[in-house]
Parts: C-alpha cells; structure tokens; sequence
C-alpha cells in the first residue's frame, strides 16, 4: 500500500473524474468542431476521404447565391414568432404565479406540448392544417367564418407564419416554466411595499418584476434568437423545404446529403455559427449594457 499525502490523493481523484469529460469533450465536440473547419475549406462530398482544399471559395458561393443565404428570410418568421411566445409566455408565468385556484393543472396542460417528439407534433399539425377535414377550417366553418378557410400549408404567404405557429405552440410551456421560476424567487416584501405605496400593477410590473427577472429576459432572448437560427425539425419534417419553406439549417442538410456537397455544407455551419455568435454579442452590448 502506498502512503500518499491527502494534496496528493486530492490531485488524483480530481484528475480521474476529470479525464473522462475531457476526453469525451474533445472526441465529440472539439474534434468535430475542428473537423467541420477543415471541410469547409475542401470540395468534400462527404463520401469517401478524397478532397480538395478549395480554400475560400465555399463561403464566397454562400455569399454570391441568394438562393443559400437568402433562406434567412424564413428564420426570421421564427424569431418573430419567439419574441411574441416570450411576452405571452412571462404574462402567463405571472398570472400562473397568483393566487389562481388550479394553476398547477394550468401549468401542466401548458407544458405538454414541450415534452411531445417533434414528429408527433407535426403528424397532429397536419391534420389541423388540412384543406379539406383540417380542425382548423372546420372550426372558422362552424362559427360563420368559412371566407376565412385557408390553404394554410399550400399557400406560400401563410405556410411560414403557419409553421411558426407550431413552434410557439411547442416551446411555450418551457419559457413560462423558466419565467416562473424566475417570478418566485422575487421576494414578496417587494410586491407587498408597492403596494403599500398605491404602485398600479403595471408600475409593480415595470419596476419590480422585470429589473428582477432582467438576466432571465437576456437568456430567453438569446434562446430565441438562437433557436430561431437554428429552426430545422418542425418545417423540415412537415414541409422537406417544399413551398419555400427551407431555413438555413435545412438547406445545409440538404447541401450535405441530398447534393453531396459536405465541403460547401461545412462553411455554411461555420458561417451559422459566426452569425450566431455576432449576434449574441450584439444584442448584449446594445440591449443588455451592464449598468457601471
């Protein structure tokens, strides 16, 4: 048996629960990463092992084919859409948060719909969406709004802002469920001294809740903003890019697998993941300044 110092035995367990996070850090993660860079400066068809370096010439077809870049107009539906799911989300996380006789039933129900798969969603989606026995139409039909019945999915002016939708729907339980998280750590003396003073509810809302809650406000907004960039399964799934409906992330997919074209795809995920990060930084320095 060895005598080894408790510094020494410290070092040892660190190391050893350390090293394979690490290790699997860098198989996973790091060397793909890398990996990615490296394709995306080659004309790989992503079969096989042989290539050529190209150097920039990928990013500067991303740049000069609207087609590939212009697929961002699609994305921004979905950004819309988040910010609108953010502000409905925080006002019910704040009703959800009073006093409201079966609000943890309300909480439930709100959250499902973040926890079914993707697939699922877009199989229930489709029978809401139908033209013909879609819920949808039937509903304005038996409330005297037949004029309203639309091609929700055929018409090319609706079926983003249709698919949007969708999203909001899927991903609105889990920003109410952060939102009131975030609402119940606010201490109650604070809510009780305004109203004390006669604050209105929206004065309580404007100087008490959101100055609290204003790190969770950034998080959401990067997680729209993100998530908006990188909308793929729910349009993908329902739509396979049919009706111009194709975002960024799809249109690689398809530039990876459906064209061959791994070294073009390559460059469009980096230059996904450099849009992303400016944009962080952007909204962090414009919208969230850290008060001196």
């Amino acid at each position: 048996m060895f005598n080894l110092s408790y510094k020494t035995q410290r070092i040892l367990i660190l190391f050893g629960f350390l090293t394979i996070p690490v290790l699997l850090s860098l198989t996973f993660s790091y060397y793909p990463a890398l990996s990615l860079l490296y394709y995306s400066f080659t004309d790989w068809s992503g079969l096989g092992w042989e290539m050529n370096w190209v150097g920039f010439d990928n990013y500067k077809e991303i740049f000069s084919r609207p087609e590939i870049f212009g697929v961002f107009k699609n994305n921004a539906y979905y950004f819309v859409g988040g910010l609108l799911q953010t502000a409905v989300a925080l006002y019910f996380a704040i009703v959800l948060t009073s006093r409201l006789k079966g609000r943890n039933i309300f909480r439930s129900m709100l959250f499902i719909p973040y926890v079914l798969h993707s697939v699922a969603i877009v199989i229930m989606f489709r029978n809401v969406y139908h033209v013909e026995y879609g819920s949808l139409n039937l509903f304005l039909e038996a409330i005297g709004l037949g004029s309203w019945q639309q091609q929700w999915l055929g018409n090319p002016h609706l079926v983003n802002f249709s698919l949007a939708f969708i999203s909001i729907w899927k991903y609105f339980g889990l920003t109410m469920v952060i939102f009131i998280g975030a609402l119940q750590s606010i201490p109650a003396d604070n809510y009780e001294a305004a109203k004390i003073d006669g604050a209105s509810g929206w004065q309580t809302l404007r100087f008490i809740t959101l100055p609290s809650i204003r790190s969770v406000l950034e998080l959401m907004l990067i997680l729209t903003l993100t998530g908006a960039l990188e909308a793929f399964d729910i349009p993908y799934i329902m739509m396979l890019g049919a009706n111009d409906t194709h975002t960024f992330v799809s249109k690689t997919v398809d530039m990876a697998f459906k064209f061959q074209q791994a070294g073009l795809a390559s460059a469009m995920a980096v230059v996904l993941v450099l849009i992303v990060i400016a944009f962080i930084i952007l909204q962090r320095k414009l919208l969230f300044r850290e008060e001196k």
